[in-house]
């Protein structure tokens, strides 16, 4: 059973554009009832599918001029959902995958400038029990960040 049919990927493309349209122009643009329009809606959203309707922020636009990738090597494997919990307290952390490799752990992180990008790392990341070492390379610029084309 297909997951997204025509009507379902024409409604996210139309989100894409702006996530606040309002159902009645999203429903007008693609020529259906803005019923189906909110029962698409919300049946994507009760399967996950969209996780939410929220701004993206420019982070350099709001002070954050620095950005790292950081890989984190635990001491012990079993100690990453208590080390994801304390990783979550931090809001500079933006993101935290599971990774293979050298690594058990991968975040971005967004400081205000290089000294705040330090203290992050030595006095608050480094200091969670359970952290053997990290390593994190400086963000330049996002070329281009999107979601999987539908």
């Amino acid at each position: 059973m297909e997951i997204l049919d025509e009507f379902d990927i024409n409604i996210i493309k139309e989100l894409e554009k702006d996530g606040r349209m309002a159902f009645s122009a999203i429903a007008s643009n693609l020529k259906i009832s803005n019923t189906m329009v909110h029962q698409r809606i919300n049946r994507l959203i009760e399967q996950g599918i969209i996780t939410g309707i929220k701004p993206t922020l420019n982070e350099k636009k709001i002070g954050y001029d620095w950005g790292a990738f950081t890989g984190i090597t635990l001491k012990k494997d079993h100690d990453s959902e208590r080390v994801i919990e304390a990783l979550k307290n931090i809001p500079e952390i933006t993101e935290c995958y599971f990774i293979t490799g050298q690594y058990t752990l991968y975040i971005k992180m967004i400081a205000k400038d290089h000294e705040h990008m330090r203290k992050l790392l030595y006095e608050q990341i480094d200091n969670i029990p359970g952290i053997a070492k990290t390593d994190s390379l400086i963000e330049l610029g996002c070329a281009f960040k999107r979601n999987v084309s539908l």
